[in-house]
């Protein structure tokens, strides 16, 4: 595809987010990140929470955590180009090793996953022995190595439906737990690691951690009084991020991809997201005819670090490769495959 009908493409869809000048720009890098991933024979995969003019132009695929772990396990060309965070680039190589895959920045850290070490984990299956752990695919290899089985924010209920403990440790997002505990009808505690023991009166519970995504926990249930004061007739779809009162006061709440087949599919006047803000754009441009309101007030910066400039580099050099340790690996890889077999 030539330069000129990858502006007209971006144009056609994002002239109302990104300035023309840009996207010239933008067009021109992104004409290069295609050749050259057919020339290594790369594969690029893109997180809903891309910037618009990366998330319209040069992934082979788009979606959530779980959807993209599914792609990158049964990816059959040389290189992997993880244009997301460093958790899930680590999750792409995880589940399929002998591929190279390329975070294409240095950094691309994530509040949530830098909440909780392998050693926080070890810690609390000593205080709680014999108690599974669900860990959010939001962490590190070595925290995923340390737990049982995996979930993402559209199956978390289900996982810990399915290990059929009256028990569960449920790593590491304090809402995402809250949110479950609400879900599945089970009495939540937050244990320090000083002592603290389960509430055995409780014939079901979870044991939180307290984890937070800088972006999720800044939505307020306010905000919400706010839009709807202006839009009564708007929907809110709320990220399970959130707090279990800014869910609670939303009238939908669910992943990114659910958030997205809900707009697709219902009729409403319009719709407000309170999630990533770049993906409400993405949406947006996506779904020209649909009205997004917008309440953008933070940009995630780790998923901000990964650019169209920086993906060019990092095909070009072959740079920021991820390595994940064998032992690590195969053990993050146990608690990964159970949580892509629930679904």
């Amino acid at each position: 595809m030539s330069i000129e009908k990858i502006y007209q493409e971006m144009k056609a869809k994002l002239s109302d987010v990104v300035p023309d000048v840009e996207l010239r720009i933008k067009a021109e890098l992104a004409y290069e990140i295609n050749k050259l991933k057919k020339e290594k024979n790369a594969v690029i995969l893109g997180h809903n929470y891309m910037e618009p003019a990366l998330f319209h132009s040069i992934p082979d695929y788009v979606g959530d955590s779980l959807g993209l772990s599914r792609i990158a396990a049964e990816a059959e060309q040389d290189i992997i180009v993880f244009c997301g965070v460093r958790f899930m680039a680590e999750t792409a190589k995880i589940l399929n090793p002998e591929k190279a895959v390329l975070l294409p920045a240095k950094e691309a850290g994530c509040s949530l996953a830098a909440s909780i070490t392998a050693e926080d984990v070890r810690a609390l299956r000593k205080q709680f022995p014999g108690v599974p752990v669900v860990t959010y695919v939001n962490t590190y290899a070595d925290v995923k190595a340390e737990t049982d089985i995996c979930c993402t924010s559209s199956n978390a209920a289900a996982v810990v439906d399915s290990l059929d403990s009256d028990t569960v440790i449920f790593l590491p997002d304090e809402y995402l737990a809250r949110n479950v505990a609400q879900e599945t009808g089970k009495h939540i505690i937050f244990p320090t690691l000083t002592g603290v023991e389960a509430d055995t009166t409780i014939d079901a519970q979870l044991i939180g951690w307290n984890g937070r995504c800088e972006v999720h926990e800044q939505f307020t249930t306010q905000d919400i009084a706010d839009i709807r004061a202006q839009y009564p007739d708007v929907v809110i779809l709320a990220h399970p991020e959130c707090s279990p009162e800014v869910v609670e006061a939303s009238d939908f709440s669910g992943s990114t991809s659910a958030m997205i087949r809900h707009v697709e599919e219902t009729t409403a006047p319009r719709y407000l997201l309170l999630t990533e803000c770049a993906m409400g754009d993405n949406i947006a441009a996506a779904n020209p005819e649909k009205e997004m309101l917008r309440l953008c007030r933070v940009r995630c910066p780790h998923m901000n670090e990964i650019t169209l400039e920086d993906t060019l580099a990092s095909l070009q050099k072959e740079q920021y490769v991820i390595e994940v340790p064998e032992e690590i690996r195969v053990k993050a890889a146990q608690a990964v495959e159970r949580m892509i077999a629930i679904g």
